[in-house]
């Protein structure tokens, strides 16, 4: 089949998707389809051959057409053979040879009408054959007759010349109706018949017959091969048009295009819509360089380098994805196959290739590579990519530049704003947040969010630590600024906890543990400030991983306990109650402090479980003391936000069989920050029960008057905060007292001051008006069988203990070595005072053993024990510490006056 061209190919299909006729080009059919014939495919009936037929109403063979247009051309030839024979033989016909001779070159010059008359008959009609004898065989025999006649005339032709004469039209019949044996056989027959019907012997009718059945014989293996033949041409031209009208299609939906070039790489064909899209005409585009339609640069993208690649070598390729060089606004992708065109003789003859569009298919990787790499609200890197990048940088081959520091943030007071303002509100600060993070850093780092209010920033290479705590600074300043959220006025902090490579961890793990150790230690200093991580954080991390697994196997073998302090009515010094106070005695470390252990048990969700048990323990205690004696219990925040809590409460009371009124449960403020008409639910239901409500550490946290008018308080408690230190000349905390005494007594409830333990103490809140004290002036915690003991004998109450409070002391957690004699030992300073410490780390040390404390660099202070228990020791200065302007302990010697240079103040807090 010869090779048209994707551009011929294109034309081909449009014709035949018109449903025009589509020429063959096996040159069979290729005149008689240019005539307009409309053939018929042929099939096989049960008479397979030449006289049964069946046709297909798609089919455009003509092979068994009978007749043709072309068979009236067979009359001029006639008309020429006449004439060669006249002149070869130097005669004329007579008048009965001529007018057989005209009559059938005239009806070969109804050839056409003939043809128009057969194809309105049907295939297997028996019609056709007698058209075809009076078509084709009857002009022949006309012809050979009159031939016949003139050759036997005195002084005609001679047979030899008649013979040839006979030969030629023979050969033209065959050219005339080529391919069809049947009519040929049918002229041959015709002629040769009519030739012997005028002196004809016995002999050459004989032989005539004989040649009849051999060309009969020989047409019907023809016409067989034919009809096969005829098949599958017509097979493959369906699945030819076929396939063209989908590719026409397939461009026209526009999922898909072609092209074609030259063997210099100019376009010889493109499809019309990608013209359009380049705002050209598939004409202006032909000759033009195919690279033209692409946007192709020096630094082009792997796919751009890889098409240019391609074409230089004359190499195929295969989904390359380039960008089109459109005038649209948005970019526009295309994935382009294609390969390289050969001749017979492999010579080259250019590409030919197909393309689809890719814009949406990378517009959805582009979405999928934003949902899997960047946080969908505030746009900043995810987990997954911060955590790629920081890989990256400590995979990196060369070791200085695996330098690197970590940061990650937490939101202080975040949850607050989820509570009370919903997550709408928490969402649209999120972005403000993210954005003032992202400023902050600028080109120093990247910046991520890890998820809720967690924030991560790397900075890569070396960095100076006083460079990074200044970053830490500014960032936590920043966001500590007041943000504007639906109108409202919010105001949030962060903590931060840094960690370097290679001085806190090599690898990715490792810092970010790290980090969130450092992180951890800055919450638990008091939050809204940074940390660096050192080595004791981790110690200290796994000591809380072991305090928290102690600690759930305390409450599963019952190691928790209940200790008890008397509340004083200040006016009869009588005991009104208890409150119940939590005690955990370790096995290994003895009692450990309820600030230790109640924080883990809060952030790991045993609290519930505790504070239900402390319920039920405490009323069944309380059911064994007098009637006039109350128990206090306090409520976490977790508990107050079970809607199971009355519940709770009610089985506990009934179980122990006590009345409603005995029960005191202690609330913190922290309750009023979740949603307010839970929390007056909760307070209505409580009250129904019949307990009593008690406001716990009143001041200390996110105070409001206004939930004072709703909350039905029978109770507030000053916090022993505002207890230490009143007596102190200067100090306010007497007149916070003060207040919040008045406060009560306008609202119908009583108070009681914590904390009391010193005489002057007692005092102050008796003339201030508190009317219960508890605190060490009257008595320590007690188990529930020395309180037994205690009742027994009364509730008189004596207040014991010394006139006026030691020195104030600074929790803190600092590394110091004492020297004894020529041994030196390490420790820790867990609080110091002006005149002492408490050191952790020496067991056993015997009172009056003298150290020399390194508090510093080159600052050794003298110092003596005075009690140990356990690894625990007090120690007293022999001289006091010096103090510097804000009251904070020095730790370095006092310098001169006369030096201008001010010592470094160190101040440690929790």
């Amino acid at each position: 089949m010869a090779k048209l061209g994707l551009r011929g190919e294109r034309q081909a299909a449009r014709i035949g998707a018109e449903g025009g006729p589509v020429p063959e080009a096996n040159g069979l059919d290729g005149r008689d389809a240019g005539e307009g014939e409309h053939a018929a495919v042929a099939e096989p009936s049960a008479f397979a051959g030449f006289s049964r037929l069946r046709a297909g109403s798609d089919a455009s063979d003509v092979l068994h057409y009978f007749t043709c247009r072309r068979w009236m051309v067979m009359g001029p030839a006639l008309l020429l053979c006449v004439l060669l024979m006249g002149a070869i033989s130097g005669s004329i016909p007579d008048r009965a040879s001529a007018l057989f001779l005209g009559l059938g070159m005239a009806l070969c010059l109804a050839a056409p009408l003939h043809a128009r008359v057969e194809r309105r008959i049907v295939h297997d009609g028996w019609q056709r054959y007698p058209l075809m004898i009076a078509a084709i065989m009857l002009p022949m025999g006309l012809f050979g007759y009159g031939a016949a006649c003139w050759t036997n005339i005195p002084g005609g032709l001679g047979w030899d010349v008649t013979a040839d004469i006979f030969v030629i039209a023979v050969l033209m019949a065959t050219v005339l109706l080529e391919g069809r044996l049947t009519s040929i056989m049918g002229a041959t027959i015709g002629l040769w018949g009519g030739g012997s019907l005028d002196g004809g012997t016995v002999a050459s009718f004989t032989l005539l017959l004989a040649g009849a059945i051999i060309g009969l014989w020989m047409a019907i293996r023809q016409a067989r091969s034919a009809c096969s033949q005829s098949l599958r041409y017509a097979e493959r031209e369906r699945e030819q048009r076929r396939a063209e009208q989908l590719l026409h299609e397939y461009e026209q939906t526009g999922q898909g295009w072609f092209w074609e070039t030259d063997r210099q790489g100019r376009i010889t064909y493109v499809t019309q819509s990608i013209a359009a899209l380049l705002g050209r005409s598939a004409a202006d585009l032909e000759g033009k360089p195919f690279t033209g339609l692409f946007m192709l640069s020096a630094a082009g993208q792997e796919g751009e380098r890889t098409l240019v690649f391609h074409l230089n070598t004359r190499s195929s390729f295969q989904d390359l994805g380039v960008r089109a060089a459109t005038e649209e606004k948005d970019e526009r992708w295309w994935s382009i196959s294609g390969r390289p065109v050969l001749d017979q003789f492999n010579n080259f003859m250019g590409f030919r290739g197909s393309g689809t569009d890719l814009t949406e298919k990378r517009r959805s990787q582009a979405h999928v590579t934003q949902l899997a790499r960047f946080d969908s609200l505030t746009k900043l890197a995810n987990r997954f990519q911060m955590s790629e990048w920081l890989e990256k940088i400590l995979t990196s081959p060369r070791i200085e530049t695996r330098a690197c520091a970590v940061f990650l943030l937490d939101l202080d007071r975040f949850k607050q704003v989820n509570d009370t303002m919903g997550h709408p509100a928490g969402d649209a600060l999120l972005k403000q947040v993210a954005e003032r993070l992202g400023s902050t850093v600028g080109d120093r780092g990247r910046v991520g969010r890890l998820g809720g209010d967690e924030f991560q920033v790397i900075l890569h290479g070396a960095q100076n630590r006083e460079g990074l705590a200044h970053l830490a600074r500014r960032i936590i300043e920043n966001l500590s600024q007041p943000y504007t959220i639906e109108g409202a006025r919010v105001v949030i902090g962060a903590s931060v906890g840094i960690a370097l490579c290679p001085d806190d961890g090599m690898t990715s793990d490792a810092l970010i543990r790290n980090a969130d150790l450092a992180l951890y230690a800055a919450k638990g200093g008091g939050r809204g400030r940074h940390h660096f991580y050192d080595e004791d954080l981790h110690s200290d991390a796994k000591e809380r991983q072991q305090l928290e697994q102690d600690l759930r196997d305390a409450i599963a073998g019952g190691a928790l306990e209940l200790h008890y302090q008397p509340q004083v009515r200040t006016t009869t010094e009588t005991i009104t109650g208890f409150e119940a106070l939590l005690r955990w005695k370790h096995p290994v470390h003895g009692y450990i402090s309820p600030a230790k252990f109640v924080p883990v048990a809060e952030e790991t969700g045993l609290v519930a479980q505790i504070g239900e048990w402390a319920l039920r323990t405490a009323c069944a205690d309380l059911a064994r003391w007098p009637e006039d004696v109350r128990v206090a219990v306090n409520v976490s925040p977790l508990q107050f936000s079970n809607p199971a809590l009355p519940a709770i409460v009610t089985s506990a009371i009934a179980g122990a069989g006590i009345s409603p009124g005995r029960l005191e449960l202690e609330i913190t403020e922290s309750v009023f920050l979740s949603d307010d008409k839970a929390t007056e639910a909760m307070f209505s239901a409580l009250k129904n029960l019949g307990v009593r409500l008690a406001l716990d550490d009143f001041g200390t946290g996110y105070s409001s008057l206004g939930y004072l008018k709703k909350a039905p308080f029978d109770k507030i408690k000053i916090d022993q905060s505002f207890v230490r230190g009143a007596t102190i000349q200067g100090s306010r905390n007497g007149a916070i007292i003060s207040s919040i005494v008045n406060l009560a007594e306008a609202l119908g409830m009583e108070t009681t001051a914590e904390g009391v333990e010193t005489m002057d103490e007692l005092d102050l809140v008796r003339m201030l008006g508190c009317s219960h004290v508890q605190g060490f002036i009257y008595e320590r915690p007690l188990n529930a069988q020395a309180v037994a003991a205690q009742l027994a004998g009364g509730l008189v109450a004596v207040a014991k203990g010394p006139r006026s409070a030691r020195p104030p002391r600074q929790t803190m957690l600092r590394k110091v070595v004492l020297e004894h004699g020529s041994h030196s030992y390490d420790g820790t300073i867990r609080n110091v005072s002006q005149k002492g410490a408490m050191i952790e780390g020496l067991w056993n040390v015997p009172v009056g053993t003298t150290f020399g404390v390194h508090l510093s660099e080159g600052y050794v202070v003298m110092a003596t024990s005075r009690w140990c228990k356990e690894d625990r020791m007090g120690l007293e200065f022999a001289q006091p510490l010096d103090l510097d302007g804000t009251g904070a302990l020095l730790f370095a010697p006092a310098r001169p006056v006369r030096e201008r240079v001010e010592a470094p103040l160190l101040r440690h807090t929790a």
